[in-house]
C-alpha cells in the first residue's frame, strides 16, 4: 500500500468511497444525499491543506484530508478525516492514513491535531485515536444521528504533537 497525494483522475474512486461511507450515515455528519459536487467541494483540501489516497496499484483503498483546523489564531492545530473502502477494512489502511496525517501535521509545525466530530458508536475509529494519542477532549450529548442507535455522542479528540 502506498499513500500519495490525490490526483484527479483518482475521483472516481475517491466518490465510489465518499458516497458510501456518506449514505451509510453512520460515521459521519454529512448529509446523505450529498451530491458529487458537493463532496468534491467539502473533500478536496486546498492548500497548504492536502487530500491523499491509500492505494494499491491503480485501486484506491481509502482517502484522508489534512490541514489547519480553523484560520487565523487557531491555525496551529491541525484536523484530519478519513474514510476507507468497505471493501479495504481491517487491512490497516485507517491505520496508514492516521499515521500519514500525524507525520504530515509534525512535519508542518502543527502543535496539535484535532478532531471535532467522532461518532461515539464509531468504535474503531475511537480505538484507534486512542491508540495513537488522542484523548476524548468532550462529548456532545446527542449530537449524532445514527440509523441504528439513535441518537449518540460526537466526541472531540485531541493529540499534543509537541512533545
Amino acid at each position: 500500500m502506498l499513500i500519495r497525494q490525490f490526483t484527479e483522475p483518482d475521483w472516481p474512486q475517491v466518490w465510489e468511497i465518499v458516497r458510501s461511507v456518506v449514505r451509510a450515515a453512520d460515521t459521519f455528519p454529512y448529509d446523505p444525499a450529498m451530491t458529487e459536487q458537493q463532496a468534491r467541494a467539502i473533500w478536496l483540501e486546498p492548500p497548504p491543506g492536502e487530500t491523499v489516497v491509500a492505494v494499491d496499484g491503480d485501486e484506491v483503498l481509502g482517502t484522508a484530508k489534512v490541514g489547519a483546523n480553523r484560520p487565523g489564531p487557531g491555525s496551529h492545530v491541525a484536523t484530519a478525516s478519513f474514510m476507507v473502502a468497505p471493501i479495504s477494512r481491517g487491512r490497516g489502511v485507517g491505520t496508514a492514513l492516521l499515521r500519514f496525517a500525524l507525520s504530515w501535521a509534525k512535519q508542518h509545525g502543527y502543535a496539535g491535531m484535532q478532531f471535532n466530530a467522532v461518532a461515539e458508536s464509531n468504535k474503531t475509529a475511537v480505538d484507534l485515536y486512542q491508540r495513537h494519542g488522542f484523548t476524548i477532549v468532550g462529548t456532545v450529548p446527542g449530537a449524532f444521528a445514527h440509523p441504528a442507535h439513535g441518537r449518540v455522542g460526537l466526541h472531540i479528540m485531541y493529540a499534543d504533537l509537541t512533545g
